[in-house]
């Protein structure tokens, strides 16, 4: 009875090591890579958007012409203002004593020279009479002429006197919005310090930082889109109408002025808009810098062979590199796939799957 056991489990042993070692010989298959790829197309436009804000065309700092002390300020930022609206007001104390002054000056001048007037017209009948010399009519004479020209001086200095009155009070010479105050009631000013900025709100316009490698092919009334940032529907149309004539040194960029074309009351002064332009650019084939493979001194891109649903090497030029793309000057046609990451894991022919 053992020995017929025994018999019947060697043939099962050799059988199970047939199989084993049968199996044994085949390599599995691998599995097609997952990668991402893209279509390369020739881009012959480019949309750039920048962050700017709405300000106004004109605006005037105003400030008082005397040194003064603030007594009225009738105004502050936001306020709407109209032509010839007083918006503030100096101490007009010393002004008032100024033209008083004035005035009795005007007055004892006037008299002096009706005096002299008369005098002279006397003396005018004597010589006629020869009654008096002719030198005694030219000194009556001159007397009257001096007379004359101080009451000229006079009326001078009272206008002078009026209108350094007229300086106490600070107004507006044109519709606007108040949009800056540099001085509080109670404070002495000096003449040409800032007081009230007043802006004009029918005039804006867009200003705006672009890069300077941007600004190559700006000409005057190039076009713009000015949209708010708050509400992106609500947009307009808007014209160069500025550019610096040099770069900044630390940004590089150039600020430039878009004049709006007939824009809505929702772009008021200080708004956050969003301006883009849309560039005309020599057709070209860009791709991210993860498709790029540098080895061996050469640089290629793996492109996709749908058919065969495998990958190979393709030796390219590249022409430029920004942050994060490169444009290839030769080796690529559209239309062609080409694949995007994990470049430097892909083998010749290697099996792949599209994502």
């Amino acid at each position: 009875m053992r020995r017929l056991l025994l018999f019947v489990a060697l043939p099962t042993a050799a059988l199970l090591t047939a199989c084993s070692q049968k199996t044994g010989d085949k390599q599995p298959e691998e599995a097609p890579r997952p990668v991402l790829s893209v279509v390369v197309q020739p881009r012959a436009a480019q949309t750039f958007g920048f962050a700017g804000t709405i300000e106004p065309r004109y605006s005037a700092a105003l400030s008082f012409r005397l040194l003064g002390r603030v007594v009225a300020r009738d105004v502050d930022v936001g306020d709407t203002v109209s032509k010839g609206t007083t918006l503030a007001a100096l101490d007009p104390t010393a002004l008032d004593l100024s033209v008083q002054a004035a005035k009795a000056e005007l007055s004892n001048a006037e008299a002096q020279a009706a005096n002299a007037n008369a005098s002279e017209e006397r003396m005018r009948q004597l010589l006629a009479s020869k009654n008096a010399s002719q030198a005694v009519y030219d000194a009556a004479q001159q007397a009257k002429l001096a007379a004359n020209a101080n009451v000229e001086r006079a009326r001078a200095s009272l206008a002078k006197s009026e209108e350094q009155l007229g300086y106490a009070r600070l107004f507006s010479d044109f519709d606007g919005v108040v949009t800056a105050v540099g001085a509080e009631v109670g404070q002495t000013v000096s003449p040409g310090q800032m007081v009230v900025t007043v802006a004009r709100a029918d005039a804006r316009e867009a200003v705006v930082d672009i890069p300077d490698w941007l600004t190559g092919d700006l000409a005057a009334d190039a076009p713009f889109e000015v949209s708010l940032q708050s509400l992106p529907s609500i947009k307009t149309q808007a014209r160069l109408r500025e550019m610096a004539p040099q770069s900044d040194d630390s940004t590089r960029s150039r600020r430039v002025r878009l004049s709006l074309v007939d824009p809505s009351d929702a772009f008021r002064i200080g708004s956050t808009v969003t301006v883009t332009r849309a560039t005309t650019l020599k057709p070209a084939i860009e791709l991210p810098l993860s498709a790029l493979l540098e080895k061996d001194g050469k640089t290629q891109v793996w492109i996709v062979d749908e058919k065969t649903a495998s990958v190979a090497p393709k030796d390219i030029q590249v022409a430029a590199r920004t942050n994060g793309t490169f444009t290839v000057a030769d080796g690529l046609d559209a239309g062609t796939r080409v694949v995007t990451a994990g470049v430097n894991s892909l083998t010749p022919g290697q099996k792949i799957k599209l994502q």
